[in-house]
């Protein structure tokens, strides 16, 4: 007993050392003995930079293939610089941008310089992880030789398949985007998630120590939290509450989208376009991995970061139930109520909705915005147009499978829970799009009016493409079953216009013949 003790007291030690939600969980001492206590968990925010891929684009936009010179702003026309990709010391390359700089030697990678002016100079520079993650403190980009004048940084939050805007940087946003500049600390509860544009980055300052560009993460944390960042309790309560908050600092990849270089508070001179070009030394991005509140940890693992879950969760980002945990669908584990928050180990909407709402009259919980193409009370049913993939788990983002009936042979756009659509008459096929025997394709089926083996022309009729017979001139009818001369009448002024020149030359002669011949 005395050991157990121990033990208790250590585990509470432990979890009093540690930060606000560190800890999954709790041995704790009850009635019953000991038993674990569950709580939501996140873990340590640390700099993701070791753990980022960098790509930059477009090709050959990085200097020093072939060699060039450049000049530097402060001083533009000392153009003894040069930048070589085949030599180690005077190289440029990417990975310069997330090294750690050792003996206090900045290195840095730079693109190319502005010879091709007036066209712009454009690169893009997109960091992935493969893991979706959380900021926890403010981006910082590090320039040398001077800061963009036109720049934009667009986050994902599908691993690079979509991209939106996260803040827009320029000497003027008015010109540059057509939007007034603004400032984070000028943003409100109400409007924090606003994407601004900033033009307090990129205006020339004639400082080599002005060099930074930031995403401010501290200061928008400020607005709930309090100046120091005291109140987090409070930050904690409004991500929980407040919609999109918390997707806001969520990505799975970042880009830089830089539009036009530093110019030194001039404009463009064209006699030396040799000083303008990019050059970032440092990419820094404090962030945590997201674990949806089910990991303390989360490890490099076969060079990609895993959350280590817990709360009989599993997957890269605690996002689904590990098998034969499967009572109740996942959720995301719960800031509140604090100091320790909830794991919500049991939930009702298999991660399709992150909202529930409680229908009085009728007293039951419902799921609320169900994503991923599904409805139902617990998201348990595919929408309309869509059916059930019978190959993935309920909780599965892909469980719903869009019908993609053919609009012309199908009835209506739904399918039946094996994915075959309502064919019109005629139509047949799992999408409805393709003729049964007998029909013929024109935007939908229709029935053959002729074909080789049952609808035959006939008098020596052919059949056109299954839709008409085309007939001799003496014949007529869908299926030239009809004379043009029916019985009782006469025929010979009908057929006189189909005879031929000849033919009527060949008559006259022979009628002339007739009446020189006949004796009088």
């Amino acid at each position: 007993m005395l050991l157990q003790a121990v033990l208790l007291l250590l585990l509470r030690c432990l979890a009093s050392t540690l930060g606000q939600y560190e800890l999954c969980k709790s041995l704790v001492s009850t009635d019953e003995g000991s038993v674990w206590e569950h709580y939501a968990c996140q873990p340590k925010a640390a700099s993701m930079k070791d753990h980022m891929r960098i790509k930059v684009d477009p090709p050959g936009i990085t200097c020093g293939n072939p060699p060039e010179r450049f000049c530097t702003l402060e001083n533009p026309y000392l153009c003894s610089d040069e930048c070589d990709a085949s030599n180690p010391d005077l190289a440029h390359p990417p990975q310069l941008m997330q090294d750690r700089e050792r003996n206090g030697l900045i290195t840095y990678w730079q693109t190319v310089t502005w010879r091709r002016h007036p066209e712009p100079l454009l690169a893009n520079i997109s960091m992935s992880w493969n893991k979706s993650l959380e900021l926890t403190d403010d981006i910082q980009i590090t320039f040398e030789y001077g800061r963009p004048t036109i720049m934009v940084m667009d986050k994902s939050m599908d691993h690079g398949r979509s991209w939106q805007p996260y803040q827009f940087y320029a000497d003027d946003c008015l010109d540059a985007f057509n939007m007034p500049p603004k400032r984070v600390r000028d943003l409100s509860p109400a409007n924090i998630t606003r994407v601004i544009c900033t033009e307090q980055y990129s205006r020339w300052v004639g400082s080599k120590n002005e060099k930074n560009v930031k995403f401010e993460v501290q200061a928008r944390f400020a607005v709930f939290a309090g100046p120091r960042l005291k109140n987090m309790d409070n930050l904690y309560t409004r991500m929980e509450s407040m919609k999109g908050l918390r997707d806001f600092f969520t990505f799975t990849n970042l880009r830089l989208r830089l539009l036009r270089p530093a110019l030194g508070g001039t404009y463009v001179q064209r006699d030396n376009l040799l000083k303008y070009f990019y050059a970032i030394s440092n990419i820094d991005v404090p962030a945590r991995c997201k674990c949806n509140l089910h990991a303390s940890q989360c490890l490099p693992i076969e060079g990609n970061l895993q959350c280590q879950c817990e709360h009989n969760t599993t997957g890269p980002d605690c996002q689904r139930c590990k098998k034969g945990f499967k009572a109740k669908s996942w959720k995301a584990g719960s800031y509140l109520p604090a100091p320790n928050g909830t794991p919500n180990t049991y939930c009702e909407c298999y991660g399709h909705s992150n909202r529930c709402s409680y229908i009085d009259y009728l007293n039951i919980v419902t799921c609320v915005s169900c994503k991923h193409n599904t409805r139902g009370q617990n998201c348990q049913h595919c929408r309309l147009g869509y059916f059930r993939n019978a190959s993935a788990e309920l909780d599965d983002e892909s469980v719903c499978i869009e019908c993609n009936c053919n609009q012309m042979g199908s009835v209506h756009d739904r399918c039946n829970g094996t994915g075959f659509c309502q064919c019109k008459d005629g139509a047949t096929g799992a999408k409805c799009d393709d003729c049964l025997p007998g029909y013929y394709w024109k935007q939908g089926c229709y029935s053959n009016v002729c074909d080789e083996e049952m609808l035959l022309c006939q008098n020596g009729g052919t059949c056109y493409q299954n839709q008409k017979c085309i007939c001799p001139p003496e014949f007529k009818g869908v299926l030239c079953q009809h004379s043009r001369c029916e019985a009782g009448k006469d025929c010979n002024s009908a057929s006189l216009p189909q005879l031929s020149t000849a033919t009527l030359l060949l008559c006259t002669l022979l009628t002339y013949l007739q009446a020189t011949l006949t004796p009088h």
